[in-house]
């Protein structure tokens, strides 16, 4: 909390100063939304010593129930404040953000000072009794600081500052160099969101449970014969019918975007949206979503298996790629403008993808399981997706998006017939995925 409140202050200060600032007239209250975001990552960051323990014992409900209601919250002030108060500006913002971070951090502190001493934690022998055991203090009979736990925090710390660099990176770029205008910043920030929503609400959820799960079943920093057999075989019949899953998912999201993102933005947003730069963006986007989704998985796998030593040269690897990332950035998007930035987190994501294909190759190699089979799906259904992205591409051309609602709606029906095609051959090709999904 106190280094949230150094930065907090200290990257204020830069925002307000020393960046771009917008014209008041247009952007009222930008002064007030930097403090108040600032605020909100503070409020946040209070709330994380019962996050954490959330996470490490599974409790996924607590989970869902809390980011629901800061989510939900979060959305209905900000559509009743805009409704209302449309001159406010990014004071409405502001207040959603405190709002969300405040009702989050307000369901786990609620929760665990229910829960921690209750009948239920003690039957579970909960490690923790009392809430103040959450707090910072001293342990008798053991040193001010666990050197081998804070060297791999340390790891970690500089893996997390450096994924972020990767995750957000075009964002600096932006700001920093002022590559892009305010307005076809908006318009990036309109497709970048909708384009997130299915790796928000799909695989962030699915890398961060699994991360846990591949942590708990398999000992970090052990190789394949050393680990419980029963484990292995679990772990990677599991992060193969995951690897299955999430590339489905990805390339369907790929195929059927590429004729339908005109259509949602037109649907979203009207010819402001739909005529510009934003579809070529949607569907570039809609491919990055396949990296994304394949991305997730395998380097949750490999985030939850390497050593120190591993975690460490790895991120000398990503120290590289941060810079080499951010280069590219800068060209794409002086030859490409805002696509660039989406084909430079395509190849981000391509050579994380890689590196974390070949750490796993390597750690089941001394065994009889492949995971990795996982990214061969069957070529029947392929096919279907080939088939499946020529027609939809056809009828776009056809009565997409200027010829009247009745043209959409052939079109949407086109794209359903072939979708209700593609799950079919799934349901018929991919038997052991769907027992998989079934029982879990």
């Amino acid at each position: 909390v106190p280094l949230g409140v150094f930065w907090s202050i200290f990257l204020g200060l830069i925002w307000l100063h020393l960046l771009e600032v917008p014209d008041p007239a247009v952007v009222p209250h930008y002064q007030a939304g930097v403090v108040a975001f600032g605020l909100s990552a503070i409020i946040e960051l209070l709330g994380e010593p019962c996050w954490v323990l959330a996470q490490a014992h599974l409790f996924v409900r607590l989970k869902v129930i809390a980011e629901s209601l800061s989510v939900v919250s979060k959305c209905i002030l900000t559509v009743t404040l805009v409704i209302l108060y449309p001159q406010w500006g990014l004071y409405i913002f502001a207040l959603a953000q405190l709002l969300y971070a405040t009702v989050l951090v307000m369901c786990y502190i609620t929760y665990f000072v229910m829960f921690l001493g209750s009948p239920e934690a003690t039957k579970k022998s909960f490690p923790v009794s009392r809430v103040k055991a959450l707090l910072p203090n001293f342990v008798e009979d053991e040193t001010f600081v666990n050197w081998k736990e804070a060297r791999l925090t340390w790891s970690f710390f500089k893996q997390s500052f450096l994924k972020q660099i990767l995750t957000e990176g075009e964002r600096y770029v932006m700001t920093f160099l002022n590559v892009l205008n305010f307005g076809d910043q908006g318009v990036y920030d309109i497709v970048n969101n909708l384009g997130s929503l299915v790796a928000r609400f799909i695989f962030l959820p699915i890398e961060e449970s699994f991360y846990v799960f591949f942590a708990k079943v398999l000992e970090r920093g052990k190789a394949v014969k050393d680990q419980k057999q029963d484990d292995v075989a679990m772990a990677a019949n599991v992060l193969e019918s995951l690897l299955k899953l999430v590339l489905l998912i990805g390339l369907t999201i790929t195929v059927f975007g590429y004729a339908y993102s005109q259509l949602a933005l037109d649907i979203y947003g009207g010819s402001m949206l739909s005529s510009g730069t934003g579809p070529d963006l949607l569907r570039c986007y809609s491919l990055y979503v396949l990296f994304l989704a394949v991305n997730g998985v395998t380097e949750c796998f490999t985030s939850a298996l390497m050593c120190k030593e591993e975690v460490d040269r790895y991120n000398f690897v990503m120290l590289a790629l941060s810079f080499i990332f951010l280069c590219i950035s800068y060209f794409l998007t002086h030859w490409q403008g805002s696509i660039g930035f989406i084909l430079a987190n395509c190849f981000n994501m391509g050579i994380r993808i890689a590196h974390s294909i070949h750490y796993i190759y390597g750690y089941f190699k001394e065994s009889t399981y492949r995971p990795l089979a996982g990214l061969l799906p069957s070529p029947f259904l392929v096919l279907v997706y080939i088939i499946s992205g020529v027609i939809t591409g056809f009828s776009e051309v056809f009565f997409c998006c200027d010829k009247g609602w009745l043209a959409r709606l052939i079109h949407i029906s086109v794209g359903a017939l072939c979708f209700a095609v593609t799950v079919v051959t799934m349901f018929c090709t991919e038997t052991k995925l769907i027992h998989f999904v079934r029982s879990q």
